[in-house]
């Protein structure tokens, strides 16, 4: 992806289940791709990494998973 591309990315809404529960996050690709492959180097599915950030979080789901993958970058 080019930089305009990150610009320009739509937030598109995704189906996750949390502990069990369906629910949506919106959340634009780019930071949904980050998620999927952190999920996926720890050995973890999308919903457990998702549902580890939920019971951690101290904001809304999709800021906080956008704290997350920020976190992660700057920790790299």
């Amino acid at each position: 992806m080019t930089p305009e591309d990150y610009l320009c990315a739509p937030v598109v809404k995704h189906s996750v289940k949390i502990a069990g529960h369906a629910t949506s996050v919106s959340i634009e690709k780019p930071f949904w791709d980050l998620l999927n492959r952190d999920a996926q180097k720890r050995g973890l599915s999308l919903n457990a990494l998702i549902t580890e950030i939920d019971e951690a979080r101290g904001t809304n789901l999709s800021s906080a998973l956008r704290l997350y993958v920020l976190h992660n970058l700057t920790q790299q």
